[in-house]
């Protein structure tokens, strides 16, 4: 097998406006595959990506999301002249968009999720077509690799036009997908398992997600490839956990990280932690929160808030709003364990790896990928999903032994640095694309 430099397109795609775990994960890959070497061609889709390191991505977008919606919204928009088209695909008039609030809920898309598995059926077909000619002719890549399969409805298109191997990255897609109303989830879940045939390998990050969505898919479990989950370590030096402040008499701090929405399960910490306050040695115990907070979620979060104020807690809890990357490293430092508990089976775990990264253990639910990455990096506590008191207790365990939390947190970390950056990551994918090209 060659070790000469490959060409790889990336498609990715937005998330009107958010920080998405997705995207940020495509881009620390992106940026580690040309340190590398490689030619990386990170190909945004519906908006352009944002992320909190250097933005390693193409200009050029496809399947713009204005375009994308008017041609499932208006009759004949697709026949209208390309030039008269294009320019709603600009990153300021797409990112203007987004800043006024688009929708991205599964529940109020589903035809337009349809349509757009459908390809060369659905109503963007001449955004699959344009993106096709544009690798064909443009890029050229050797490997072609989506971020999800939700976008997988070019990959017919790309086929007529690239002898390449086409790879699937799935990071969340069910999420999505098990919230899509009837009839669209079966409609789409049918269009799928038909563009699963044209696959020729998924790349996900846990045994468990590997066992799901082959059996979700209909797609043997032999196609899927595990490569680990990364994170760029170059603002996350050893030297800075071994030496992260630390004081007996400051108060216990328990962070959370993470979008402020249901399924991450800001509730339940909640719960948690006003149970945490009612334990011996836990009376001075804070909790931080950091996280973007969309419109649609505003009056959970301000529920949340409530509760806390409510119980006597208003001066114990802070949110300190969307963070970038200094302000995450920052936030991460001033907290002693984290707990983002999703309540869905998260596949991939970032934050987990960030918190680890600074030397800080966590407390996660046992499900999803968490339990895999718990055991292989040593770096916190799992507990029963969904129950506040058992996540309370096993926080004011850490908690109360500090020399013990450091010792989790210091485990963790040198496990990422070892095994779970960016360069790691990038290296055990590659070598999965190789072995592709080899057959």
């Amino acid at each position: 097998m060659t070790d000469a430099p490959l060409t790889i397109a990336s498609i990715t795609a937005g998330s009107a406006g958010m920080f998405c775990g997705s995207c940020m994960r495509d881009n620390t890959i992106a940026r580690a595959m040309h340190r590398a070497g490689h030619d990386v061609h990170l190909i945004p889709t519906y908006t352009p990506i944002r992320t909190d390191e250097e933005n390693v991505a193409d200009e050029h977008l496809f399947y713009g999301g204005i375009n994308v919606y008017l041609e499932q919204s208006i009759p004949g928009y697709r026949f209208l002249p390309g030039f008269v088209t294009r320019w709603l695909d600009r990153p300021w008039i797409i990112n203007w968009a987004t800043s006024r609030g688009i929708e991205t809920s599964a529940k109020n898309l589903g035809a337009l999720t349809l349509s757009m598995l459908q390809g060369d059926h659905g109503k963007q077909r001449n955004e699959a077509a344009r993106l096709a000619d544009w690798l064909a002719d443009s890029v050229k890549p050797q490997v072609v690799n989506l971020s999800n399969i939700l976008i997988g409805g070019c990959i017919g298109a790309i086929r007529r036009k690239i002898n390449s191997p086409i790879v699937v990255t799935l990071q969340g897609d069910d999420i999505f997908l098990e919230d899509l109303p009837e009839p669209y989830q079966s409609k789409s879940l049918a269009e799928i398992r038909k563009i699963a045939e044209q696959v020729d390998a998924f790349v996900v990050f846990s045994r468990f997600y590997a066992e799901k969505m082959s059996d979700w898919f209909q797609v043997p479990l032999e196609k899927f490839r595990i490569v680990p989950l990364g994170v760029d370590i170059a603002d996350f030096p050893l030297e800075l956990a071994e030496n992260r402040p630390f004081s007996e008499e400051a108060p216990p701090t328990i962070g959370y990280l993470a979008r402020l929405a249901p399924e991450k399960g800001l509730h339940l910490l909640v719960d948690a932690f006003m149970q945490l306050r009612e334990m011996p040695g836990m009376e001075h115990a804070e909790l931080k929160v950091a996280g973007y907070l969309g419109a649609q979620h505003k009056q959970y979060a301000e529920e949340q808030f409530a509760k806390l104020n409510a119980a006597g807690l208003g001066g114990e809890y802070r949110y300190v709003g969307e963070v970038d990357r200094h302000g995450k490293v920052e936030f991460l430092h001033s907290i002693d364990v984290m707990s983002t508990p999703t309540i869905y089976r998260e596949p991939k775990g970032l934050f987990v790896l960030e918190a680890l990264a600074s030397g800080v253990p966590v407390v996660q639910p046992e499900h999803g990928a968490f339990p895999e990455l718990l055991a292989a990096t040593g770096g916190g506590h799992l507990f029963p999903p969904g129950d506040a008191t058992a996540l309370a207790t096993k926080l004011a365990e850490l908690l109360a032994d500090r020399a013990e939390s450091r010792r989790l947190g210091m485990e963790g970390c040198r496990a990422v640095h070892q095994m779970y950056h960016a360069d790691a990551a990038a290296a055990a994918t590659i070598d999965e694309y190789r072995l592709l090209l080899a057959r």
